[in-house]
Parts: C-alpha cells; sequence; structure tokens
C-alpha cells in the first residue's frame, strides 16, 4: 500500500545509530509516539536492519549520508558514539533537521562553543534537544510542580550508585566516550538544574583517588540561592538503589527511589506515591520532542542556553578533577 503523505508539521524520523541503547530504549519509544519513522542508518548495516524490522521503521541503510540527504526526513536522532555527536549535530542542522541527541552533546568545550555559535547564529533554526529524559520522569514533574509553588530556595542531594566500570572500557576514553561525568554525570546535573529553575553560577568538584577518577562529588550553587550535590559513585554495591535524589525545600522533603517511588515529608501539595515499573522519563521526553515539532511550541522542551549551561558545567567538573 502506498505510504501515506507527509503533513508540513508531521515528525519524520531519520535515525543514526543502531546500538544497543537505541534498540532497546529509544526507537520504540519514537514509535509510540506516532511519528513517522522513515530510515535507519549504522556502519555495517546489520544492526540497522534488525532494528528496523523490530520496530516497523521503513528502510535501513549502511549510508548515513543519506539520512541527511533525504528531504522528506525532517528530525535526525543521533545515537551514535560520543565523538560523533558534535559532527552528526552540525550536518543535521546544515541540512536543516531537527535534532535530537543522546548526551553528551559534544565531547570537548571547544566544540560546545562553535556548536553554539554556530546555531545561535542560524536564521531559522530548527529544534535542538538532548536526551536529558530524567526531568521528564512522572515523579520528577510533580515535584518541580510543588517547588514552584515555593518562593524559598531548595537543596538538594543525588546520589548514584553507578557501579565499577574497567579502565579499558569505551565510555572511560575521554577522546571516545568522555569518561563518566560527561558521558553519564551529565544526566544528574540536568535534573538539578532543572528542579533549581535557576542558572548555574559555580561549580566545585572533588574525585577520589582512584584510577579513572569516576567517583566524583560534585557541589552546584544556583543564582537565587539554591544548592545541589551530585555524588557520582563508582565503588558502591548493585544491593543499593542506583538513583535516590532529595529535595529539602522550606520544611518539606522529597525523596525518590530509583525513579519507581516518591515519598514526601511535610509537603503539603505533594503525595507520595508509587510506580508499577520504574520510569526514568524516555517516554515523556521523546512525546515532548515530537509533540513540539507537530505543534509548533516547544515551551516543553529544554531551552538550548540550558544545555550549554550544563554542558560547560560538565566540562568544569572534569577540568577540577582531572
Amino acid at each position: 500500500a502506498p505510504l501515506p503523505a507527509v503533513t508540513a508539521s508531521q515528525a519524520c524520523v531519520g535515525f543514526i545509530g543502531a546500538g544497543g541503547y537505541a534498540s532497546s530504549v529509544l526507537v520504540p519509544a519514537f514509535a509510540a509516539t506516532g511519528a513517522r519513522l522513515k530510515s535507519i542508518a549504522s556502519a555495517t548495516g546489520v544492526s540497522s536492519v534488525h532494528v528496523g524490522k523490530k520496530n516497523q521503521i521503513e528502510e535501513a541503510t549502511p549510508d548515513t549520508d543519506s539520512v541527511l540527504a533525504d528531504e522528506a526526513i525532517n528530525t535526525e536522532v543521533t545515537t551514535r558514539r560520543p565523538n560523533s555527536h558534535a559532527g552528526w549535530v552540525r550536518k543535521g542542522l546544515e541540512a536543516g533537521k531537527n535534532i535530537f541527541v543522546e548526551k553528551p552533546l559534544t565531547l570537548t568545550r571547544q566544540e560546545l562553543d562553535d556548536l553554539g555559535s554556530f546555531y545561535t547564529a542560524m536564521d531559522r533554526a530548527p529544534l535542538l534537544m538532548v536526551g536529558f529524559n530524567r526531568r521528564y520522569s512522572p515523579l520528577i514533574q510533580p515535584i518541580a510542580q510543588a517547588l514552584a509553588r515555593k518562593s524559598q530556595p531548595v537543596s538538594m542531594v543525588m546520589t548514584v550508585n553507578a557501579g565499577e566500570i574497567p579502565a579499558d572500557h569505551w565510555t572511560q576514553d575521554m577522546d571516545v566516550g568522555g569518561g563518566r561525568i560527561i558521558g553519564e554525570g551529565c544526566h544528574f546535573i540536568d535534573l538539578l538544574r532543572y528542579l533549581a529553575n535557576s542558572c548555574i553560577v559555580d561549580v566545585q568538584a572533588r574525585a577520589m583517588d582512584s584510577s579513572c577518577k569516576d567517583s566524583v562529588s560534585i557541589l552546584l550553587s544556583f543564582a537565587n540561592g539554591s544548592i545541589g550535590t551530585v555524588n557520582y559513585l563508582a565503588n558502591g554495591n548493585k544491593g543499593f538503589p542506583k538513583e535516590r535524589l532529595e529535595v529539602f525545600c522550606g520544611g518539606g522533603i522529597a525523596q525518590v527511589d530509583n525513579f519507581r517511588s516518591l515519598k514526601a515529608f511535610g509537603w503539603p501539595g505533594l503525595k507520595s506515591q508509587r510506580l508499577w515499573r520504574q520510569d526514568k522519563g524516555q517516554s515523556n521526553c521523546t512525546r515532548a520532542f515530537v509533540a513540539a515539532i507537530e505543534k509548533g511550541d516547544s515551551s516543553a522542551l529544554i531551552p538550548v542556553d540550558e544545555l550549554l549551561e550544563v554542558a560547560h558545567a560538565c566540562f568544569d567538573v572534569v577540568d577540577q578533577i582531572s
């Protein structure tokens, strides 16, 4: 049967990369939005064929440049290794595509500055989104709404029981994966930035003495007087929750464990709740991105200035612990 015509506002997606996270999480999340999934490209072609068939993507190809050349595709989703992100984002923007890129946005501060300058100079810039899904979790949203009703600064503690990754793993390679703070710790800096609802004005970081320096305490100070600590630790135990958030504000406390439960203490209007399964916000994040394309309203997306701010904070951490 002939394919339906793509309307001017319909999201038509081309994926660049078909790795494990794309296959198991990101592609299914985009499929659930109802967007048109037109193409998926990977270097070998084998993985893209498998992921494509599983998610009813119209075509699979080893030619990644074909995604950029396809005029029907108005949205590029990039999930390849971090050292390729800046290049694919730049190429996609030059081709006029909306961009959804898995974190991190870039691997170096120079790449970030160059990309930021290029984007802000565009006359009619497409949407640019980084996959910071934690802020979109259904357990985070009620906390953000409750904080909006308070006038006091907020104190936050994010504990990440990240677990050990061998020193020779590609994620530990600063030139490929960017290390664990740039590669994963960025999620939690973004989450605290979101809940503080204020610019980061100072970053202090200390790393435990270890071969990879991947057990790190980060203190963030915000313009509105709020503070946040991220304890990203690789020397823990799997029996403990991987991600625990504690929020203190105006006599109330909220605690989120592993994005499965929210407990509220002395906080009128904020209710404790437990989800049937863990929800880190991936579906809500992709849904918000597709909705922004199709409705022309980007208010639910992360402002680009904020994306750049969080990335700079991550580089500040790395500079201090290197």
